[in-house]
């Protein structure tokens, strides 16, 4: 598959555990993320091991700073090859002109956390912010663009209306995809791999649903079946 739809999230503690789960997976049919619990507790390290083994890594660490440190740490993940990384969108303006700015253009990608999959009306209310997930995810959604991000990491539920409302080429990759069947686990905005795919998701980031299974490719195969087959009817 030239272009894997699937980012498997190695949510793991362990280098261990997340090259176990790597050793069952193809890198033609996925990519990897790797999250702060990994990273925490493996370093630079995993990721040189899973790209030597042919994976495209999405550093997950969600950098959220003042402007300078988020553009160096940027800078230092974008030179370790990795093809994906983020930032919070909520860092503001300035934060993600530098983040862009620190990297070389058609390099690592850069895309930007909107709003949390697990976070729900009630979150929002709490800390602020009382607006409907989907409006707050719409406004940060034009920050990242209008900054020059190569895309944000958004709810399915919210994808088609920021591919109706930007357009095409802005890269949307959404969480919190669960097979039909599957637990929902802490998430709150969940949707299955079709419904994203329909809606106009780029990427779809599964994590337990793979990594938890008896035959983590079989599921792997059997997902990809699925999102080409609403692929060609889009």
């Amino acid at each position: 598959m030239k272009d894997p739809r699937i980012i498997v999230a190695l949510d793991f503690s362990s280098t261990e555990q997340a090259l176990r789960l790597a050793k069952m997976l193809d890198p033609m049919l996925c990519r990897v993320k790797i999250g702060k619990e990994l990273y925490t507790a493996a370093g630079p390290t995993i990721v040189e091991k899973l790209m030597r083994d042919d994976f495209e890594v999405f550093l997950d660490l969600k950098f959220h700073d003042i402007p300078n440190t988020v553009a160096n740490a940027c800078k230092v993940a974008a030179d370790m090859g990795v093809w994906m990384i983020n930032v919070h969108a909520l860092g503001g303006k300035k934060m993600l002109v530098a983040a862009r700015d620190a990297l070389p253009l058609g390099g690592t990608k850069l895309i930007a956390v909107t709003l949390l999959t697990s976070i729900g009306p009630d979150d929002l209310e709490s800390i602020g912010l009382n607006n409907e997930p989907k409006n707050v995810v719409q406004k940060l959604a034009w920050l990242a663009h209008s900054c020059g991000l190569d895309g944000v990491v958004c709810s399915a539920l919210e994808a088609a209306q920021l591919r109706q409302a930007i357009g095409a080429g802005f890269c949307l990759v959404t969480p919190g995809i669960r097979p039909i069947g599957a637990l929902t686990d802490d998430q709150n905005r969940i949707a299955t791999p079709q419904m994203a795919i329909q809606n106009g998701a780029d990427y779809l980031v599964i994590g337990r649903p793979i990594s938890r299974a008896v035959d983590p490719l079989s599921i792997l195969q059997n997902l990809n079946k699925e999102i080409e087959a609403q692929l060609t009817t889009n």
